[in-house]
């Protein structure tokens, strides 16, 4: 079964409609998301048991936090979000249940916005190019110039925050934590933006540090994360490349050749 199973088309709110979405607590999100998740990247499981579910919400990759959920605590979430109208049941073969969400028309979004939203609440906030990368393996964003269309009709239905300030680094999270939990991430965030103001290139003291050297703040700042995650795809590039290459010469007999 795919993403638009039966009644789970894309067919947004129209605009001016009532908001229907609320703030969520974690377990609650995490469910949501992991609906949403399966039913983009693994379409086969879709809808999904209450098993499978709790596998999902525990899965260690893809996850910020790793959690340790019991199925008496998803099934309560499940129940609590199907009473606002954000997830259904329908029967699977052999009677048994299965769950499905509804969020395009409870958060009124088209497929891009609902994976960006569904990698939010997996992982929390995150950067940029980070966001592009994690929401592009369920729905393609090609570059971040896509991206942050996509972020302003989210923010205008205000679904996603700005966490820093602009540019390089640029920090955003979804907009569903109940206020307390989303004042402690706004003052979090806030710390670190004082905490390390940002340097430009020019004004960059020349070093041959590596990102090890680096004293601790500025090892931890969005910017330079944001530079891990890159310098990590393209190693992971050269690899794959390396790999094939060896293969080649494999197989033209060229493995003793310089």
């Amino acid at each position: 079964m795919s993403d638009e199973y039966q009644g789970d088309a894309v067919n947004p709110q129209p605009e001016g409609s009532t908001k229907r979405w609320r703030p969520l607590p974690a377990i609650e999100r995490r469910v949501l998301g992991v609906l949403v998740e399966k039913a983009k990247t693994v379409p086969s499981s879709y809808p999904m048991t209450l098993n499978a579910i709790v596998t999902g919400c525990n899965q260690k990759s893809n996850r910020d936090p790793v959690m340790d959920l019991t199925e008496e605590v998803v099934e309560r979430a499940l129940d609590n979000l199907r009473q606002m109208g954000a997830v259904g049941i329908v029967q699977g073969v052999g009677r048994v249940d299965k769950y499905r969400h509804y969020l395009y028309e409870w958060l009124g979004v088209n497929k891009e916005e609902l994976a960006i939203i569904a990698e939010l609440l997996l992982r929390g906030p995150q950067t940029e190019g980070e966001l592009r990368a994690h929401a592009s393996r369920m729905d393609p964003i090609p570059d971040l110039p896509t991206l942050r269309q996509h972020l302003d009709s989210l923010k205008e239905k205000g679904l996603i925050i700005d966490l820093t300030p602009p540019g390089r680094g640029h920090v955003v999270a979804h907009n569903l934590y109940p206020e307390p939990e989303l004042a402690r991430l706004k003052q979090r965030y806030s710390a670190v933006a004082v905490r390390e103001p940002s340097v430009s290139a020019s004004d960059a003291p020349e070093s041959s540090a590596t990102f090890s050297d680096v004293p601790g703040p500025v090892a931890s700042s969005p910017e330079v994360e944001e530079l891990r995650q890159e310098l990590a795809e393209l190693k992971q590039a050269v690899a794959g490349i390396l790999q094939e290459l060896a293969t080649i010469k494999k197989e033209l007999g060229l493995n003793g050749e310089s």
